[in-house]
């Protein structure tokens, strides 16, 4: 309730653009409305931008914070028929899964919108007639899969294949979820129709292409300057840059479907725009359905920095693509300044699946019993900055233990219990040492640290120097024992207020700290403290001001434990209940039938870890690993689909080689 009550006051005090500020514009990738969000995708995109944002509010700037359901397409087509709805139905559905999910998480949107709206119908009609006008359009007759059967064009998702670059024999007609590769449905091997299964045919259709080739020298220009001068992830410039230098092609934005934005060109009236052309818009017309004021921070690139959330594979969309519909447009539009990619966040020793019930997704997370704060501060303590990491369960359970419960909330919870207990619950006068100067040093040291990190979008790592002001908090109580003090002479006594005193008013700077990880946790530290709002903006400002909030004879309020312990049970039971079905280790199954083994591993079983077989070759040519390495494992993947075909009872004869035609 109360962040449905946060919600509609931020939104009925709209955050509009603000002259004279820093406008910071925040957007995460927007979400397929017909998935349900896995930790993967809620780590990658909504919560690392909220961090962001919550942190950039704590700084001073004008902020402001979209994302909404990406909701035409294929997918959602398909969904539909899946549950017996309409598409409009599907995504009705959908939405309110995505925003009660990210309302458990505490994700602060200015506002969570949608795409299917008459803002997005018109935005992405302007910019669309914009580029006709320009002359970066051009059209092309292509060849498509059409389902004689079904009487219509296959487009994306409607069609399924093996890929014909890795051979994963359950890629779509756009993308290969496999190798991550762009490919045309036409080049599917044996593609089948997703409808009735039955095999396509190919036929030409016409349609319309962005003509990327003539906005290449622009586009490099562009991201020289933004790439130079913006904090883009290692990850997002590498991918960026391998796809200018393999050179640009023509990239068609419209497809044969029914549920899209309509291309409003006569000559192509029974079309809609690629979810790829349209989706992107999204952003800007979320904002327009959000203030009126829409364009001063969308065709202000001078004053408005833009920051793009999303995972690794979204870069090229929001790098190449989106950016070249803006330049081609002409109308003055705000590009990407920062564009923050996260890796992949797996699950245990393998991937987050649906319909294998591997892994946590969104809403699941809140029948854990786990608080919502705790899913937050695990998800960024193994944010996948720099390398693909892994949610675990007893890592999960020994970092809550550990660093929450013994470590910061041992040191808050017993500085705030001395004042209860020794001082009758008001901050006693303190007479600063050269050891409590010499702390507060370190922790200011600590501050700033967080702060230059944060200001990099570097969250897993400012996260530790939260953590680390607790350690040193904690020895710090330890070395001096206030409460053996409070028991000695009068100088002892004044000691022991002054140890009581630092460490109730650095309980109250972590708090601060922790306001864009934790936000609950940090609002009831600050209750229980009985802290002044004024904190909360004061020690952020600049370079970052470790000031005493708390002063002498202040009344805090009533101390109590901010964490729970993760039994051992617990956590096996939580592990159990989603490690999804098990898996035979495919290596260890025999090729050769015996009278107590199987003639093969399960198909599923194999198909799995093909899959993952292959994502682990890809890792390895996307590092640029040695040759021999990468070779061992693209033989372990090819002993993996000999093994696939034996379970299938398919024929491992060679096939004769065709010629080639003349």
């Amino acid at each position: 309730c109360s962040y449905y009550f946060f919600f509609s006051c931020r939104f009925n005090n709209l955050n509009n653009y603000k002259e004279g500020k820093r406008n910071v514009l925040v957007t995460s990738a927007l979400p397929y409305v017909n998935n349900v969000p896995h930790l993967g995708n809620i780590i990658g995109c909504v919560l690392s931008a909220d961090v962001f944002s919550r942190y950039g509010r704590l700084r001073g700037w004008n902020m402001l914070f979209v994302c909404g359901t990406d909701e035409y397409g294929t997918a959602t087509e398909n969904k539909a028929r899946e549950e017996g709805l309409t598409p409009q139905q599907i995504c009705d559905k959908y939405h309110a899964v995505h925003s009660s999910i990210y309302s458990w998480f505490q994700i602060d949107f200015d506002f969570f919108g949608r795409t299917t709206t008459e803002k997005q119908t018109e935005i992405a009609q302007n910019i669309f007639w914009r580029l006709h006008k320009h002359g970066y359009l051009v059209e092309d007759t292509v060849e498509q899969l059409r389902c004689e059967n079904c009487q219509r064009f296959l487009a994306d998702r409607f069609v399924e294949g093996t890929c014909p670059h890795c051979s994963y024999p359950e890629a779509r007609g756009d993308q290969c979820d496999k190798c991550g590769r762009l490919i045309n449905a036409v080049e599917l091997r044996d593609p089948q129709c997703k409808v009735c299964r039955q095999t396509p045919v190919i036929r030409s259709s016409k349609h319309l292409f962005l003509d990327l080739p003539k906005l290449e020298s622009q586009l490099e220009q562009w991201l020289e300057k933004s790439t130079s001068t913006g904090d883009w992830t290692t990850n997002a410039k590498q991918i960026t840059h391998s796809w200018i230098r393999d050179g640009l092609k023509p990239r068609c934005i419209t497809r044969d479907l029914h549920w899209g934005t309509p291309v409003p060109h006569p000559d192509f009236k029974e079309k809609v725009f690629y979810v790829w052309f349209d989706a992107p818009i999204g952003y800007l017309s979320i904002t327009a359905n959000y203030t009126s004021e829409w364009e001063r921070w969308w065709k202000n690139p001078l004053q408005v920095e833009l920051y793009n959330f999303m995972a690794k594979d979204n870069v090229p969309f929001h790098s190449v693509v989106f950016p070249c519909s803006l330049l081609g447009a002409q109308d003055n539009y705000t590009l990407v300044n920062h564009l923050v990619a996260t890796e992949y966040l797996n699950y245990e020793d393998t991937k987050f699946s649906k319909s294998r019930g591997t892994g946590v997704f969104g809403d699941m997370a809140k029948d854990t019993g786990i608080p919502s704060d705790v899913w937050r501060f695990y998800l960024l303590y193994v944010r996948p900055e720099g390398q693909d990491s892994a949610f675990s369960w007893a890592d999960m359970a020994m970092k809550n233990n550990s660093e929450l419960l013994n470590n910061l909330g041992n040191f808050i919870n017993r500085a705030g219990m001395f004042v209860t207990k020794f001082f009758e619950g008001c901050v006693p006068v303190m007479e600063l040492q050269r050891e409590d100067k010499e702390l507060l040093a370190v922790v200011g040291w600590e501050l700033q640290q967080y702060i230059q990190l944060m200001d990099k979008v570097k969250i897993r790592d400012a996260l530790k120097h939260i953590l680390n002001i607790s350690r040193h908090g904690n020895q710090y109580i330890q070395v001096n024992q206030p409460w053996k003090k409070i028991k000695g002479e009068e100088s002892e006594r004044l000691r022991a207020g002054t140890v009581t005193g630092v460490a109730v008013n650095i309980a109250c700077l972590l708090s601060v700290m922790l306001l864009p990880y934790m936000p609950l946790v940090s609002q009831i530290i600050r209750d229980q403290l009985n802290a002044p709002q004024s904190c909360v903006y004061t020690m952020l400002q600049g370079s970052g001001t470790f000031v005493c909030s708390l002063s002498a004879g202040h009344r805090i309020g009533t101390v109590s434990p901010l964490f729970q312990k993760l039994e051992a049970e617990q956590i096996e039971a939580l592990k159990k209940r989603f490690g999804g079905q098990q898996v035979l280790d495919v290596h260890d199954a025999p090729l050769q039938s015996t009278p107590s083994t199987p003639a093969a591993a399960p198909a599923a079983a194999i198909k799995v870890a093909a899959v993952e077989g292959g994502d682990k070759v890809r890792a390895l040519k996307a590092q640029k690993a040695e040759k021999d390495v990468i070779a061992a494992e693209v033989s372990k993947l090819l002993e993996l689909k000999t093994q696939l075909a034996l379970a299938e009872g398919k024929n491992l004869e060679p096939t004769s080689k065709k010629g080639k035609k003349k």
